[in-house]
């Protein structure tokens, strides 16, 4: 079982890769190179914005599961101190 400061620590992670990543996505979106024809949707996308896209949609999949992970073990180890009436050590 994790420890609540593990537990947080993975909250935090995703909370962090929500943060980041949607503004990267935006700052990726509005980049030139993003676009054949040099400014935001002025042509078909590139291999740019693909990569990006793949990269922040998995890094967002990432984030979200080591999140879940984190809420999970913060439940269990507080299911499990709860009837010894103390927490746990890292």
């Amino acid at each position: 079982m994790l420890s609540r400061r593990w537990s947080a620590f993975l909250v935090l992670v995703g909370v962090w890769t929500w943060v980041i990543w949607p503004r990267f996505a935006v700052a990726i979106w509005q980049d030139p190179r993003a676009w054949s024809g040099g400014a935001v949707r002025s042509g078909a996308p590139t291999s740019f914005l693909w990569v990006h896209a793949l990269l922040i949609a998995a890094s967002l999949a990432i984030g979200t599961a080591v999140g879940v992970l984190g809420i999970r073990g913060w439940l269990a180890a507080r299911r499990g101190s709860a009837g010894h009436g103390t927490t746990r050590g890292v």
